[in-house]
């Protein structure tokens, strides 16, 4: 790929987990909107739930998440009580006939939990929401801060899948970022959930930090790959100082630029294909076994997923929920979204009500996301009118195409194997609330 081509695409675009994205979340969808929302969801309905633990044991600088870090547990403790709490509230709010086929939990760092609150939150969960037999539990693991009790704590809530963030294993690297953790220590909890049965293990990686180079990542893919993960995602770094004070620790001037960042992306992508794994969309990497390589692939604010449930429930400090209406979110601080639950109020804080349109521009932002594909055919079956604009974009995006990234089809366009990287700058052509935007956005590349 060319450098000049590099750089053009390396604009800040949004990551596209929703559209439209939370930047343009609006505080006139509060909490008497989202239980309304929760009242004319039908019955029988499947849910996917979010659970957000908001706090780590020590803030990574590199961090663009909603979390604080804390090494007392009182606050923690106190956090557990109110989202028990939420829980009942929402529970007792959606349909009696509904079934819960995925759970996340995220954050933060929802190892930080005790072994007992583990243990309670999970089955308090399956008290207030009915869980299928088959339901996929996965939760986010700092290798950092773990111990065989909540190991077996989240066995016997009958977590399957784990995600354990690495971002790099080279020590000036993780010096750069604020985050020392071994090799060792992570294959050590990663042999401690198969001894335990746990079936799937994800590993998140990182590019573009500081100090990182196209040898220092290619060692970390060999050691992560020598640990055998079923998935595999790599994330473009996102350097926000302005809005995320902790990254003002990061040395700007140690970060990697478009094109080194593009050519750290690429040979940690060779590597895991030359390994055996499939490619899925922009980042993510799956065993030809696991269902995010065999089935259909969807996207939320988690990322990729096999889980193809449209409404998810979000449950916690800051988190986001999606339902045939629109987006909601809970306040931010946890202080708050504690008072406000405490008080008997649901935490809604803002969201956003979707127009036909919106669902179709969302509808082809995941196509492309998750495909790679346009397709005038499906668009039109499922919105009718309302795809008339977007294909007149699909003819626009073909048109304006110099640069090779694309390849017209009978029924629309597909996204070539090689321009995967630049994804999300393709899929902003049909964002229209990007160009009104004064949200900050991750580089395109």
């Amino acid at each position: 790929m060319q450098q000049d081509v590099i750089r053009k695409y390396a604009a800040p675009v949004p990551r596209y987990t929703s559209y439209p994205t939370a930047p343009h979340f609006s505080p006139r969808i509060d909490a008497q909107t989202y239980e309304g929302w929760l009242g004319q969801l039908p019955e029988g309905l499947p849910l996917s739930l979010y659970v957000h633990v908001p706090y780590c044991t020590k803030l990574c600088w590199y961090c663009g998440c909603n979390t604080k870090a804390t090494r007392r547990y009182g606050p923690v403790a106190d956090y557990v009580a109110a989202l028990k709490r939420e829980i009942e509230m929402v529970g007792s709010r959606v349909p009696q006939r509904h079934s819960v086929a995925h759970m996340h939990w995220g954050g933060g760092s929802p190892n930080i939990l005790s072994a007992p609150d583990i243990r309670a939150l999970a089955a308090h969960l399956r008290r207030n929401f009915r869980c299928a037999d088959d339901m996929e539990l996965a939760v986010e693991i700092d290798p950092r801060d773990f111990d065989e009790p909540r190991a077996d704590a989240l066995h016997d809530a009958g977590v399957n899948r784990i995600s354990l963030g690495v971002q790099d294993f080279r020590e000036d690297v993780q010096k750069a970022i604020g985050r020392m953790q071994s090799f060792e220590d992570t294959a050590r909890v990663i042999e401690a959930f198969r001894d335990r049965g746990v079936p799937s293990i994800n590993i998140d990686l990182v590019y573009g930090l500081p100090l990182q180079t196209v040898e220092s990542v290619d060692e970390t893919i060999r050691q992560v790959i020598t640990l055998s993960p079923d998935r595999v995602a790599i994330f473009g770094y996102a350097h926000l100082p302005e809005r995320l004070r902790h990254q003002r620790l990061i040395d700007g001037k140690a970060l990697p630029d478009a094109v080194m960042r593009f050519t750290q992306a690429t040979r940690m992508a060779e590597r895991l294909v030359d390994a055996g794994y499939v490619r899925v969309g922009l980042d993510h990497y799956a065993k030809p076994t696991d269902s995010l390589a065999i089935g259909a692939v969807s996207r939320n604010f988690q990322g990729y997923t096999s889980d193809a449930v449209e409404t998810l429930i979000g449950l916690g400090a800051s988190a986001i929920g999606q339902l045939p209406q629109g987006f909601v979110q809970n306040v931010t601080a946890a202080s708050e979204y504690a008072r406000r639950i405490n008080a008997g109020e649901l935490a809604t804080a803002r969201g956003f009500e979707l127009t036909e349109e919106d669902k179709a521009r969302g509808w082809v932002i995941r196509e492309l996301m998750c495909t790679l594909r346009f397709s005038h055919v499906k668009l039109r079956e499922k919105f009718g009118s309302h795809a008339d604009r977007l294909i007149e974009v699909a003819h626009e995006v073909i048109a304006d195409d110099t640069d090779g990234l694309i390849e017209p089809e009978a029924d629309g366009f597909r996204v070539r194997d090689e321009a995967r990287t630049f994804l999300r700058s393709i899929c902003a052509r049909f964002d229209a609330y990007l160009p009104r935007s004064v949200a900050r956005h991750a580089t395109g590349v």
